[in-house]
């Protein structure tokens, strides 16, 4: 799975919905079993302009990151998510606006893509992920009052999030640092 295959079968979700697409319409439709894509799902809802500055959603994309990271390393197959973060919701045109955003960028991405360092993308390296992952959900709440420290969130987990769908290492090695620069910025500012 590329990107721009993920941005289209999250607009499925959109079109097999009703007004409103909920979190469990798109894992529905992207699948529960990989850490990828859920990251990368999470991570461009996060780093949307839209979607990702609104105030709470980057505490919410905070959970969904915590659980699945937490589940990825006590070895779940399938991550589960409570009912009410399921429910969670928007609109249809919030949801379509968002994919028309992210497709241009999807090609020029998927252009980029390959499997490359597979030893930062795969096996234990998956742990390493999931534990910056942890740092980085920890970090979130804070970064609703930082502006746009959300969105390098959100570069962050994508970028995870694609090296873990095509084993590119070296866009693992780029999510590290973006993480670091990140939580340096949101630490800054607090202290």
């Amino acid at each position: 799975m590329n990107l721009e295959q993920l941005i289209d079968q999250i607009a499925d979700a959109e079109q097999q919905s009703g007004h409103q697409v909920s979190l469990e319409d798109v894992l529905s439709q992207i699948g529960r079993r990989s850490f990828g894509p859920v990251l990368l799902l999470v991570g461009l809802i996060t780093m949307a302009p839209l979607v990702g500055d609104i105030p709470g959603v980057p505490t919410l994309m905070a959970i969904i990151v915590l659980l699945t990271a937490v589940q990825l390393l006590l070895g779940r197959d399938y991550f589960w998510f409570p009912n009410w973060l399921l429910r969670r919701s928007i609109s249809n045109e919030t949801l379509n606006n968002v994919t028309n955003w992210c497709r241009k960028p999807a090609r020029f991405v998927d252009r980029l893509l390959r499997q490359r360092l597979v030893v930062f993308a795969r096996g234990p390296a998956n742990y390493a992920i999931a534990i910056v992952c942890l740092i980085i959900a920890a970090a979130m709440p804070l970064m609703e009052v930082v502006p746009f420290s959300a969105n390098g969130a959100g570069i962050a987990l994508t970028a995870f999030g694609l090296a873990l769908i095509a084993r590119d290492g070296l866009l693992a090695l780029i999510a590290f640092v973006t993480t670091t620069a990140t939580i340096t910025l949101v630490l800054n500012n607090f202290l």
